[in-house]
């Protein structure tokens, strides 16, 4: 099973089916409108504009499991996002990704990517402490924060696990690899 294999809710609460999007290579990031990561949202959509006409998707789940910082409604969130970030790809509906009501999607990515590399010292360092104020990450391969970013592959597999502090712009080399 991959999370080709699954729907979502999208931000207006109808179902989206992922098999949609295979034969795509896709970036599924949980998100947050109010965290020191949401910068990351600029180089993202970069990745996005230059690669989308490729077979690039963004999966954008937006998560108010850390620090409450993606309080709003899923249309404030899409509202926010395009208005700072000029964002061209759609927000999911707001989920948990770890927990009993973590949704099916960051299930099967966890299971397929349970660890993240992380790259140096200043990056180690702030992983180390937001894992101590993550309250819901609780057990090996749960999401320590907002921006945990997974490569996922055509088929619908997760090939890599970015943690929060790295940065986006640093994915191209690994997109284009599956492109």
């Amino acid at each position: 099973m991959n999370i080709y294999d699954l729907t979502v809710k999208t931000r207006n609460g109808e179902d989206f089916d992922l098999s949609s999007l295979k034969g795509k290579v896709s970036l599924v990031v949980n998100t947050a409108t109010g965290c020191g990561f949401t910068p990351q949202y600029e180089a993202i959509e970069k990745l996005y504009e230059k690669y989308h006409d490729q077979g690039f998707e963004v999966l954008d789940f937006p998560c108010n499991q850390f620090g409450h910082q993606a309080p709003g409604s899923d249309d404030e969130i899409h509202s926010f996002c395009t208005a700072k970030y000029n964002t061209q790809f759609d927000q999911f509906a707001k989920i948990d990704v770890n927990g009993d009501t973590e949704s099916q999607v960051f299930t099967i990515l966890k299971e397929q990517q349970p660890k993240e590399e992380i790259k140096g010292l200043k990056n180690k360092a702030a992983m180390k402490a937001i894992s101590k104020i993550s309250s819901t990450c609780k057990k090996p391969g749960d999401i320590a924060w907002n921006f945990t970013k997974f490569l996922v592959d055509k088929d619908g597999n997760a090939v890599k696990r970015y943690d929060p502090t790295f940065d986006p712009s640093e994915i191209e080399n690994d997109l284009k690899a599956l492109l």
